[in-house]
């Protein structure tokens, strides 16, 4: 589906029902299409570009992108990481409601690392699967839909304290700890409400709350 072919609902309550929309931002002509062909089977719609002023034109123009797909080496500068890094820097000050995942094929670690600084999501080096890239997908969109949730009900958007030099498990676990327990607050730790917000089973959560030694008293 590229850009043309995608219309915003005039009703923006209409936008609550359609398909989770996603920007595959990727210079490979062949990649992109098999990329484009596995999110839609599995129900999202998607937009595509092959340069960072494309997608930040896409971005400016469909407000419900959820998820931007980015490729680091991207044309002029496809040998580099300069322009995806770019890429990401304006999608984090412009477009904070969007998740970033990074696909590369440049050295994993600096440029993992890079990527988050600048604000990357999620980070996969190629070659990654559809697999992969399919639950990193819908990681990112699940973060997208209950940040959404969360700052309807007045609450702040997450803010990640773990450091980069911690390394990316560091930064996935601070999100995923500090979404349990804003949604254990928003609920007044309600562990059935907060499980049913989350979109998991109470045992899951309960999981999480041991993992990251959470009371009630905490919070």
């Amino acid at each position: 589906m590229t850009q043309s072919e995608f219309a915003l609902p005039e009703n923006p309550e209409a936008a609550l029902s359609s398909p989770p929309l996603v920007l595959l931002s990727e210079d490979d002509a062949v990649l992109r299409r098999l990329l484009r062909s596995t999110l839609r089977a599995q129900g999202y719609a998607v937009l595509e570009s092959s340069s960072r002023g494309t997608a930040l034109k896409t971005l400016r123009e469909q407000a419900l992108v959820c998820v931007a797909i980015v490729d680091l080496g991207l044309p002029p500068l496809a040998h580099t990481t300069l322009e995806g890094l770019a890429l990401i820097r304006a999608i984090s000050d412009e477009f904070p409601q969007v998740k970033t995942i990074v696909l590369t094929g440049q050295d994993e670690e600096s440029a993992a690392l890079e990527a988050i600084r600048e604000g990357a999501f999620d980070f996969l080096s190629k070659p990654a699967s559809t697999d992969d890239i399919l639950r990193a997908v819908q990681r990112a969109e699940l973060f997208h839909r209950k940040e959404r949730t969360l700052m309807a009900n007045g609450l702040a958007r997450l803010q990640l304290n773990a450091r980069y030099t911690d390394g990316l498990k560091a930064v996935r676990e601070d999100a995923e700890e500090k979404l349990v327990r804003q949604v254990l607050r928003a609920t007044g730790f309600n562990v059935y409400k907060s499980a049913e917000r989350l979109g998991i089973k109470r045992e899951s959560l309960y999981y999480f709350m041991k993992k990251f030694q959470i009371s009630r008293d905490d919070n």
